[in-house]
């Protein structure tokens, strides 16, 4: 890279610019030059890397070419989002002097910097999605077999949480908070720091790692400064009081957020201390299994939360979100929004979620505009959307009779600030410009001066056309025009024909090919006052603006708590047109250990084959086959046999979904459903290398199981799914029926756990506590149908080639299998040594056609419509079937 020169022979500009940059090392400066941001040096060779923008070489600085780069200023939002996905960060250096009396380089400064983790900016951040600020601190190694402070912060949210954890526990508190960004002292030891550049990868989202002075990680510092955010002279009231490895990261994070945004973060009035033991665990790879914001292929649907978002506001989503990631162990909080849907369905489903609904169309996401107001980057027409805002949220409270400890206490917090609606009416036009420097933002009638300058801007055509009217007549030049341009100002224009008419008071101003432009005292005159009024009323607009900005300050802390009842409104009235739409019941909590589901679905598969069948509403369920599950003391570990694609995994899921969205106080796809206390539901699902830190698919299988035998207790819910299958045969069933029992005898957690070891059938025979259950299938001829119903008791075989079949396999591959499988059979009684593998199947005369197969043959994949290919599939389950069945 090319490197800046020396600072002692630098031109004035440049040595402002590097003293602007020493204090951003780590950071891309973008820095204001007119109407570019301008990149310079390295900076420049990197931004035009990434933005492929082009990198020129213009003047010199010590002797050396000045290589920069530039992005309009107006298009600057599109080329931060593109840094911002690449993990920068950007220093936005503006002109804060006056360029018309600064002697030398204007002056300038950095008025924030934007990165991953402080996001307020609607056009870099999704509003579904939030930017999640962390600071981790590396505590004593003696403390906490070397335990870690976590602190950690959304911008736009105005709470901040606190959490401790061992250091082996960070995986899995990294997978809950999501962060974009994390901050870390500059003094962790290597190892910390190695782990935690693995754990970047590992986390499965984009998330920058930057370095922070150690001075910043203090405890006692940052326990001052979380006293002096909340106004507060102890910690006490929020339980955080003897937290010192979380003080310590507080006190970095709140320095760092305090530096990006260039002030105090005034709306950050909440504190929240999260225990490990507060919310029920769900893992990464719960997360990922369960596809619950992400699919396995990376994408935002079909998924669990895009099933459930119906939400008609950004921060709603957003707060549902958090619901179903952040379920909580204890059950008052679910139990309160069932409460709550149980009010807004009302009877058959008449209540007031369909009026709220509409009512909630149209209001603005009143949470990031409060907090950009309180960091005072709040723009003009987000003003006005949260005076529209604030008037809708005031017509909620008219819709419904507030029944309930929630919904009363939402209530009680949508009224907005009365002054607050009247000062915003009365500041602010319609329909304002975007941004406060081009003017037209403040109303007319605020202010009398503004009016004032104003209505000399507006005078001015109708002087303008007086004056040419008076020029015509005292010159006799017919075709005299007076205009005005930004380049020579106010002017009158003269053909080259009619020069010898012009008076001698005409001062020549410009020339042009075919005609003069002049300038008379009066206009002159006219010129300097209505300019300087144009200057004058942008200067008194923004002083206007700031004052608005200021008196608004006030009223911070009420829209917070007005944002954060509207989410959890619109949260819930999503959860009750969902609960009613897809024909959801409301779980029951007891207190007895257990989990009984009659007629469970799993939720987005159900979705996806109404939508394909082309049903919606209640009854719309796609044919989905329903199935029972209890789990209980005396019956913990289900096992599970069946043919691959029999809907194994399916069952699974479905089971763990079910008890996460009742765990969330959501209705759940099923007919009913008793929930016992739980703590975490742990999967081991799938088969995958992680090449990246070189481990095989049967070590990661092993990895991950090991950690859900170190993990789970019998209040937890455990998903295996053939587990052993990526070693040896022996080996594999060796270890999965240590596993099972280990399950069994010393966790004693519920347990789903799927097999294709035949052999682990026999496993309830000598463990009370577990049973066999099967995915039914029907076999006709060569051909299978699966019936996806779940069925007491071991299946007969696998039907591994039938599905082979299905999938397209060879015929003489198939035909070799089914003859390599007889032999095996045949010598399950001898020495499998003596099966030879390798022998081609013998000549055999092709059988008549099955009914299955007749019909198979007659279908035309392409030419059915989903509608048809459902009948066509049913249709061969019941020739399937044997006759009378």
């Amino acid at each position: 890279m090319t490197a800046a020169p020396d600072l002692s022979a630098h031109t004035p500009m440049m040595a402002q610019y590097l003293a602007i940059k020493a204090a951003h090392p780590d950071t891309l400066v973008f820095y204001r030059m007119g109407d570019f941001y301008e990149l310079f040096w390295a900076d420049a060779e990197k931004a035009s890397r990434l933005l492929d923008i082009m990198l020129t070489r213009r003047g010199q600085s010590a002797g050396q070419p000045v290589v920069m780069a530039g992005v309009p200023f107006h298009a600057m939002e599109g080329y931060l989002a593109r840094l911002i996905r690449h993990g920068e960060s950007v220093a936005i250096c503006e002109q804060v002097g006056d360029v018309a009396t600064s002697k030398g380089p204007v002056e300038r400064k950095v008025v924030r910097v934007v990165t991953p983790g402080t996001l307020t900016d609607t056009e870099l951040l999704s509003d579904k999605a939030e930017a999640i600020l962390l600071a981790v601190h590396q505590g004593p190694r003696a403390a906490r077999a070397g335990g870690c402070g976590l602190a950690w912060l959304s911008v736009t949210r105005g709470e901040m949480q606190l959490a401790e954890c061992a250091a082996d526990e960070l995986p899995d508190w990294l997978a809950r908070i999501g962060p974009s960004e994390l901050l870390y002292s500059a003094d962790v030891t290597t190892a910390f720091e190695q782990r935690l550049t693995a754990l970047k990868v590992s986390i499965g989202k984009a998330l920058t790692l930057s370095r922070r002075p150690e001075w910043q990680f203090d405890a006692a510092l940052g326990q001052r400064k979380l006293l002096e955010q909340l106004h507060a002279a102890s910690l006490e009231a929020w339980q955080a009081q003897d937290l010192a490895q979380a003080h310590a990261a507080a006190g970095a994070l709140l320095a760092y957020a305090e530096h990006t945004q260039g002030r105090s973060l005034p709306h950050l009035q909440r504190l929240q201390v999260q225990r490990s033991d507060a919310l029920i665990d769900l893992p990464a790879n719960t997360r990922r299994n369960l596809e619950l914001v992400q699919t396995l292929r990376g994408e935002d649907a079909p998924t669990l939360f895009s099933l459930l978002d119906s939400c008609m506001t950004g921060m709603g989503s957003r707060c549902l979100k958090r619901w179903l990631l952040e379920p909580q162990r204890e059950r008052g909080e679910a139990r309160g929004r069932l409460d709550a849907l149980a009010v807004l369905r009302g009877e058959h489903g008449g209540g007031p979620w369909q009026a709220l609904r509409d009512a909630l169309k149209g209001i603005s996401d009143v949470e990031r505009i409060t907090a950009r107001l309180a960091l005072r980057q709040v723009r003009p027409r987000e003003l006005v959307a949260l005076r529209h805002s604030l008037q809708k949220s005031e017509q909620l409270k008219s819709i419904s009779r507030w029944n309930g400890a929630l919904l009363t206490d939402i209530s009680s917090n949508l009224t907005p600030p009365p002054p607050c609606v009247g000062l915003l009416a009365q500041a602010l036009q319609d329909e304002p410009a975007a941004l406060v420097r081009d003017g037209g933002v403040i109303a007319d009638g605020l202010d009398a001066e503004l009016d004032e300058l104003r209505a000399i801007q507006t005078n001015c055509d109708a002087f303008l056309l007086d004056l040419e009217t008076r020029e015509k007549a005292r010159t006799g030049i017919a075709n005299l025009r007076v205009q005005f341009n930004k380049v020579h100002g106010f002017y009158i224009e003269v053909t080259q024909g009619q020069l010898d008419k012009v008076p001698d008071d005409y001062r020549r101003r410009q020339t042009l090919k075919n005609a003069e432009r002049f300038i008379t005292p009066e206009l002159k005159a006219f010129e300097d006052k209505a300019l300087s009024a144009q200057e004058r009323a942008l200067a008194r607009e923004k002083w206007l603006y700031e004052q608005l900005l200021d008196r608004l300050q006030a009223y911070i802390a009420e829209l917070t708590q007005l944002a954060r009842a509207v989410a959890s409104l619109d949260a819930l009235c999503a959860l009750a047109e969902r609960s009613l739409t897809l024909n959801w019941c409301a779980p029951v909590f007891t207190r007895e250990p257990g989990i009984e589901i009659r007629q469970g679905r799993h939720p987005v598969v159900e979705a996806r084959l109404a939508e394909l069948s082309g049903l919606t509403g209640p009854s719309g369920s796609g044919n989905f086959i329903a199935n029972d599950t209890v789990l209980g003391p005396k019956q913990r570990l289900q096992i599970i046999t069946g043919p691959n694609m029999g809907g194994k995994s399916t069952y699974m899921r479905q089971v763990a979904l079910i008890v996460l969205l009742a765990s969330m106080g959501s209705y759940v796809p099923a007919t009913a459903c008793r929930l016992g206390p739980i703590d975490a539901i742990h999967t081991r699902i799938g088969a995958a290398d992680d090449l990246a830190n070189a481990q095989s698919t049967f070590m990661v299988e092993m990895t991950e199981a090991a950690q859900i035998l170190h993990s789970a207790t019998p209040h937890s819910l455990v998903l295996m799914d053939e587990i052993g299958r990526g070693t040896s045969t022996f080996d594999g069933l060796a270890l999965a029926s240590g596993i099972a029992a280990h399950l069994h005898d010393k966790t004693q957690a519920y347990t789903l756990f799927a097999t294709h070891y035949f052999e682990l059938t026999e496993f309830p025979a000598s463990h009370h506590g577990a049973v066999n259950v099967h995915v039914s299938a029907a076999e006709a001829g060569s051909d299978i149908v699966f019936l996806h119903e779940i069925q007491p008791g071991p299946a007969s075989r696998s039907y591994g080639i039938q599905v082979a079949r299905l999938a397209g396999m060879p015929a003489a591959v198939l035909n070799h299998a089914r003859h390599a499988l007889a032999g095996l059979e045949a010598g399950a009684t001898e020495s499998r040594a003596q099966v030879d593998l390798f022998a081609p199947p013998p000549e055999t005369e092709s059988s008549a056609p099955s009914a299955v197969e007749s019909r198979l043959a007659a279908i035309n994949p392409d030419a059915l419509s989903p509608r048809e290919a459902l009948d066509a599939l049913y249709e061969l389950k019941k020739l399937s079937q044997p006759s009378g069945g």
